[in-house]
């Protein structure tokens, strides 16, 4: 049986790799749903761990397996174009909804994959500002509490 679609935003997907608080939850959400999210995800989670590698969060060969897995799991994801459509939702949500860039781009993401699809698809964050945000924006949030 084929998974449910689920949107994941970066700060969800971190928590598959790293161990820190939500990392379970975070798992178990990964293990019940098919991951959708920005193209612009895997840049930012790989973002995340060169920032932690750097101030020694992170040993070189975590790191270097930490990248490993996260190539490998690419392909199993559904990765969204940033598109002008998409942009210009999360313009909007900038000035409507007081959120940061990357996170307008992702709540923009999920709610153009909505209407386009005409489904509704959890939308899985970490990040409590872009968890009221979402919320704001009518998307079915399902917090990972860190």
């Amino acid at each position: 049986m084929a998974l449910a679609r689920a949107y994941f935003d970066t700060s969800a997907i971190v928590k598959r790799y790293v161990a820190e608080p939500g990392s379970p939850r975070a798992r178990a959400l990964l293990r019940r749903y098919r991951v959708v999210s920005s193209v612009l995800m895997p840049i930012e989670a790989l973002s995340a761990f060169a920032r932690r590698h750097a101030v020694g969060d992170l040993t070189d060969r975590d790191f270097a397996a930490i990248v490993s897995r996260l190539d490998g799991d690419r392909p199993m994801w559904e990765l969204l174009e940033v598109t002008p459509l998409v942009l210009a939702r999360a313009e909007e949500l900038v000035r409507t909804g007081g959120l940061r860039a990357l996170d307008a781009v992702h709540v923009g993401s999920a709610l153009l994959f909505e209407s386009e699809g005409g489904i509704r698809l959890p939308f899985i964050t970490a990040d409590d500002s872009q968890r009221a945000g979402a919320a704001r924006a009518r998307l079915g949030v399902i917090w990972v509490a860190g």
